[in-house]
């Protein structure tokens, strides 16, 4: 427990914990509709925020976070639930959504890409469903796979390898997959072994259940929880145009019409795409969704000679992202941070130039790093040698908030975000 507490604060920071034991929310059949809707009206943490905290050096921002402990925690559009909640919940799930919605994510996450027969639904890439789901399981369907499984040769040093792609199915053969923890084993010598490849620090102790979900399933259950949609049209991984005249203006498209079709407010919706045609796509062919399209920013890894602190280096340039209407740009955390001379977070240069061109700043993703002892890795580069341990979550998060001025923050485990927003007064 944290020495720098006071009784009261120590005493309500156990009450709090404790109360998470047995919340009622959390207690309803996952699969109700009832419970889906309940769980909108409160957020329930869980104990990771509290250990975080407890795991951070003593300081200011320790006493402020750990004084809010009592809650209460509602849900925060500040907190967008990454693939659902992919840190215990196998990614893009009804489970997975049900759980970020319990923690308090305000926006959730589809990523969307297509089947065969031109239907969208929730993946993170067109072609991961031999990490992300049982179809290695099935061989009538691993055989539609377009690279079949093939095992590991230990003598020859060869790693196993397959590709399935959403596009490799129908939906009704999609449907009948499941979610599991993504992840594979390149060394299996068998489909079986080749599935269990889920992250140490993660776990497999709720991917027993993941339902698949469309897009359109997906804008009906986020709409009975009350929360708003971040979706993402993923890039495809097949020749575009699909099947000879599917083109990716009409994928773009049919995102869009499925929200029209469901009657969502467009203010509700923050379409996203790393391809920055898709977001001009849509600013002019669709200007009410086009507002608040987001255009994810992974040039750091896709151009060239990119440097956060170089703004030469940056083609397009601020301004001319806003000239052709954008007006929401999200990269990774490493990119709108880094070190000062006294060895302080800050504000990286691309941070301070895309807030001074007028753009909004929404940036992914926290979690996803394990538990950052070795400097947090992907996420956490640009200031890796101020990262000690899990309690540092918390001090990237501060600065995102507070000096760079996001407006969300993706996370694979919605709770850590929701607690900081409640406790700060974010909305």
């Amino acid at each position: 427990m944290n020495r720098m507490m006071s009784r009261a604060a120590s005493a309500a920071f156990v009450m709090a914990v404790a109360g998470w034991m047995a919340p009622a929310a959390w207690a309803q059949d996952v699969g109700t509709e009832a419970a889906a809707v309940q769980v909108a009206d409160t957020a329930q943490l869980g104990p990771r925020p509290f250990y975080l905290i407890d795991q951070m050096a003593d300081g200011e921002l320790k006493q402020a976070l750990a004084a809010c402990a009592a809650g209460p925690f509602t849900p925060s559009r500040f907190s967008i639930g990454h693939r659902g909640a992919p840190l215990q919940f196998p990614e893009h799930t009804r489970e997975g959504y049900l759980a970020a919605a319990r923690m308090g994510a305000g926006i959730l996450e589809c990523d969307v890409t297509f089947t065969k027969d031109r239907q969208l639904v929730c993946r993170h890439s067109q072609c991961d469903l031999h990490t992300s789901t049982d179809i290695l399981a099935r061989p009538e369907l691993a055989a539609k796979c377009t690279t079949p499984f093939t095992p590991a040769d230990p003598a020859t040093g060869k790693k196993a390898e397959a590709q399935c792609c959403t596009s490799d199915l129908t939906l009704a053969e999609f449907q009948s997959l499941r979610g599991k923890m993504d992840g594979a084993n390149a060394n299996a010598t068998n489909a079986a072994d080749f599935m269990k490849g889920t992250a140490g620090w993660r776990t497999d102790l709720y991917a027993s259940t993941g339902t698949l979900m469309t897009h359109a399933e997906s804008i009906a259950l986020f709409s009975d929880l009350g929360v708003q949609f971040t979706p993402e049209l993923k890039a495809p991984s097949v020749p575009m145009p699909f099947d000879g005249d599917y083109t990716q203006d009409a994928y773009a498209q049919q995102l869009i019409d499925e929200y029209k079709a469901a009657g969502v407010d467009a203010a509700d919706v923050f379409a996203q795409s790393f391809q920055l045609r898709d977001v001009l796509y849509w600013v002019k062919a669709e200007p009410a969704f086009g507002e608040q399209a987001v255009f994810l920013d992974d040039r750091d890894e896709t151009l060239d000679g990119f440097d956060a602190m170089k703004p030469e280096s940056w083609k397009p340039t601020m301004q001319e992202l806003v000239d052709q209407g954008v007006e929401i740009v999200a990269p990774p955390t490493h990119v709108l941070v880094t070190l000062d001379g006294q060895g302080k977070i800050v504000p990286s240069a691309y941070a301070k130039a895309a807030k001074a061109a007028g753009l909004d700043i929404i940036t992914w993703t926290l979690e996803r790093s394990g538990t950052l002892a070795d400097g947090g890795g992907y996420y956490f580069q640009s200031v890796k040698d101020a990262i000690k341990g899990s309690g540092d979550t918390y001090v990237l998060l501060d600065v995102l908030a507070k000096d760079v001025g996001v407006r969300g923050v993706f996370s694979d485990w919605a709770a850590t975000v929701t607690y900081y927003a409640n406790c700060m007064d974010l909305d």
